[in-house]
């Protein structure tokens, strides 16, 4: 069993992941922990490392090579990423997201490091830039928008729900497929 989960950045992709993976005992995968960790490594923001990997894509590539060899490659894994759901068809696909403000709030609590002093509303601006950003170099190499919820077995939105009914909806989604 293969599951991934997409979405916009701070729908809670990866707090619900690694909570499923933890519940199903499944490894899990995170494109967005890998992205901050090269950002960090390069000492910028993913803002900065969006508009890096414009001009050099072979951040990109190397992250999606990777996705598409795990689903190749491994089973039984939980992965959270914009391009999962492309590079790995067969799974249980769930997309989440929720409102600009409530996904801002908890990017911000997050203490993410380029969000730990922002306001909400730079929140707001620095996730516009890196979604435009990602759309651009994903029309670019695959001729895909990484937002559109067509390709997903369940879209939830989660921005009225605690982690645990995120969790219950992608579990009771799970047993169902």
């Amino acid at each position: 069993m293969i599951v991934v989960i997409g979405g916009r950045a701070g729908s809670g992709k990866s707090t619900i992941a690694r909570l499923v993976a933890k519940k199903l005992k499944l490894k899990h995968y995170s494109m967005g922990d890998l992205q901050r960790q090269i950002a960090k490594e390069k000492g910028i923001s993913l803002v900065e490392l969006g508009k890096l990997e414009e001009k050099y894509p072979k951040i990109d590539k190397e992250l999606d090579k990777k996705q598409k060899e795990l689903g190749e490659k491994e089973d039984n894994f939980i992965i959270d990423g914009r391009l999962s759901a492309f590079f790995i068809p067969k799974a249980v696909k769930l997309f989440l997201d929720a409102d600009e403000k409530t996904r801002a709030e908890r990017i911000s609590k997050d203490n993410r490091e380029a969000e730990k002093s922002a306001s909400i509303s730079k929140t707001i601006e620095n996730m516009r830039k890196r979604e435009e950003s990602e759309n651009k170099r994903y029309r670019e190499y695959y001729k895909m928008d990484c937002y559109d919820k067509s390709g997903y077995d369940v879209v939830i939105d989660t921005t009225n729900l605690t982690i645990e009914q995120v969790a219950e909806q992608v579990l009771e989604t799970i047993k169902n497929q």
